[in-house]
């Protein structure tokens, strides 16, 4: 139990990736680049107010991203740094980017890559996804669907080669990332691509300012009713 507890005190540089809003959730049906871009900031700012998130790395190709973060990121919660994608593209090599920026300043904490797309995430149960994954080499969690990938972690001196994409929760399992048993409502697991995705983030409680970003479109459904 003691060597349980003392694999599972780690600090984590945590590394997410964003596209610009007006290339970003293209499956979102009638979806806004102001609602790809609310739905990155409620991801990063609980991940940012994470217990045990000592860094976070944001890789972006979108470069007023950061300006939009620096007054809700605080300080005292972790330190943000902004990685320009530039000329990389695509999702892997841009979390790579991302990793090799982390590796570089990172003082032997555990790594890990977050996908930006969870609206409804709760800080408390991000950092206990990050406590369970500290107890194992490598871990992985699915996403809410069970095939893809939200969260993959690596302990220090662990491999963490990310294969993101359809299908990768199980190329995750296979280059021997442990699965981590969240329950189906964890908002750990609460990615969304689709409106169906987005309508049940919704049942879970999305962050402000996807609920914001949600405002005008339900007020234009409430005209559309009473017209």
């Amino acid at each position: 139990m003691g060597l349980e507890r003392d694999l599972g005190a780690l600090h984590w540089s945590l590394v997410i990736p964003v596209r610009r809003s007006d290339t970003a959730k293209s499956r979102l049906a009638d979806g806004t680049p102001e609602l790809a871009r609310a739905i990155a900031l409620d991801t990063i700012v609980a991940a940012s107010r994470t217990e045990g998130v000592a860094s976070l790395l944001v890789v972006t190709d979108d470069d007023t991203l950061g300006a939009a973060l620096l007054p809700l990121v605080r300080p005292e919660d972790t330190t943000l740094r902004i990685v320009q994608q530039g000329a990389v593209q695509g999702l892997n090599p841009s979390i790579r980017l991302g990793l090799r920026a982390a590796r570089g300043e990172h003082d032997g904490g555990g790594l890990a890559v977050m996908l930006g797309d969870l609206p409804a995430l709760r800080p408390a149960e991000l950092a206990g996804a990050l406590d369970a994954a500290g107890r194992h080499q490598q871990a992985v969690v699915a996403d809410h669907d069970g095939t893809g990938t939200t969260l993959l972690t690596a302990r220090p001196g662990a491999r963490l080669e990310p294969a993101f994409g359809s299908g990768s929760f199980a190329r995750h399992v296979q280059a021997g990332h442990e699965a981590l048993a969240l329950g189906p409502e964890s908002t750990v697991r609460a990615d969304v691509d689709t409106r169906a995705d987005l309508e049940r983030a919704l049942g879970l409680g999305l962050g402000e300012h996807t609920r914001a970003a949600l405002a005008p479109e339900a007020e234009r459904r409430l005209r559309l009713l009473h017209a």
